[in-house]
């Protein structure tokens, strides 16, 4: 045990010393908008299925943007039986938000694609129609902010971007959100450290689906996205694809939010199985690796004081607790961005837990041919 302690001390050390800083949660987008005129044409692509609870405030949030330029919005219902698309048009205010706005009705699924890529496909291969130059490609339950547009072109046009990505502000209302939900958002910031993704010398690129603002020729130049068709964690997918073409960007949103409640563990565990096991590539090596590591950072603190005070050893319970406050001042940024109490920070090591056990069953959940099971579709 104070092998453990010491070790994953030492791990702690590094990550907040030399891992570019990721818990700084400093990435957003601060930009100047200094062009309010000659604006590009933005197509906002939403790939819909059954999300008729959401979806209006989403085609609301866009249709009320402060951007001056042209905004066009396509909806791909993808064969919802909830009402969708009609709860997309019961937002429209007048005629001249309707020509805004389009509906398309999802073709079937084409064998080998992913759902939602099928979806997007035919969403950004309409918005060619509309000389887009931009595609905004979002979620059917996110909510902008009003001057998100004309931000993410402003650092677009800035800075030359083939893609600019912000990770919207997820709920964190209940205690299962509260607990899980800036721990989720840590853990991506640690595996995809947003100083070397924004790095246009660094080869890590990685992209939050909720929201992202793509140049419409560097897509297509990189392959469009049939490129992609069959990727689950499709946000990544396609920075990978794009930054090679330009740089990319991510950042952190603290006005645009999602609208999608998690109010029971259930509904968390749901939405990690989906692409926990993706993101180690079905590798049953990776899995070994990240169980192993899981148990030395999260685990092997509170486990060392525990074993310290109970037998009376300081040296163990000093190593874990310096452990286990390392790793909760690094999860502060994050909790500070959510604005929860600090005192959450000492519940790191127990949310780790949990989403270790949330990847182990999504592994279970490949084998057993139930993997990235979504909206009732499932991908071996």
């Amino acid at each position: 045990m104070t092998l453990l302690a010491a070790l994953s001390l030492l791990a702690w050390l590094y990550l907040c010393l030399f891992h570019v800083k990721f818990w700084h949660s400093d990435q957003v987008l601060n930009v100047e908008i200094v062009n309010r005129e000659n604006l590009s044409a933005i197509v906002c692509v939403i790939p819909a299925r059954d999300e008729a609870e959401s979806i209006g405030r989403t085609v609301r949030s866009l249709l009320d943007q402060d951007y001056l330029g042209d905004v066009h919005i396509i909806v791909v219902d993808d064969n919802s039986t909830d009402g969708t698309a009609d709860a997309a048009r019961a937002v429209l205010n007048g005629d001249d938000e309707a020509k805004r706005l389009t509906i398309i009705d999802g073709t079937p699924l084409a064998d080998g694609w992913a759902g939602k890529m099928w979806a997007v496909k035919q969403g950004v291969d309409a918005a060619a129609t509309h000389g887009a130059v931009y595609i905004l490609l979002t979620d059917a339950d996110i909510e902008h902010a009003a001057d998100s547009l004309s931000k993410l072109v402003a650092k677009a046009d800035a800075e030359r971007l083939g893609l600019v990505s912000q990770m919207v502000r997820l709920r964190c209302k209940s205690a299962w959100e509260r607990f899980l939900i800036p721990a989720f958002v840590y853990f991506f910031q640690k595996l995809y450290p947003f100083p070397r993704v924004n790095n246009p010398t660094d080869r890590m690129a990685a992209a939050a689906g909720g929201c992202m603002l793509v140049h419409a020729e560097t897509l297509a130049a990189a392959g469009g996205i049939a490129a992609i068709h069959d990727r689950i964690i499709d946000d990544c997918a396609l920075a990978r694809l794009i930054k090679p073409h330009r740089p990319v960007w991510l950042g952190l949103a603290r006005e645009t939010h999602s609208l999608r409640t998690y109010d029971d563990l259930a509904e968390i565990w749901r939405m990690v199985t989906r692409t926990a096991y993706v993101q180690l590539n079905h590798s049953l090596l990776l899995l070994a690796g990240t169980l192993v590591g899981m148990l030395i950072l999260y685990l092997a603190p509170p486990l060392a004081v525990a074993a310290g005070l109970l037998t009376g050893n300081p040296t163990v319970a000093s190593l874990g607790a310096a452990a286990w406050l390392v790793m909760a001042w690094t999860y502060l940024p994050t909790l500070d961005l959510y604005r929860l109490n600090a005192l959450w920070a000492l519940s790191l090591p127990f949310a780790g837990v949990v989403y270790t056990l949330i990847t182990l069953d999504s592994a279970r959940r490949h084998y057993m041919g139930q993997g990235g099971a979504w909206k009732g579709r499932t991908y071996s």
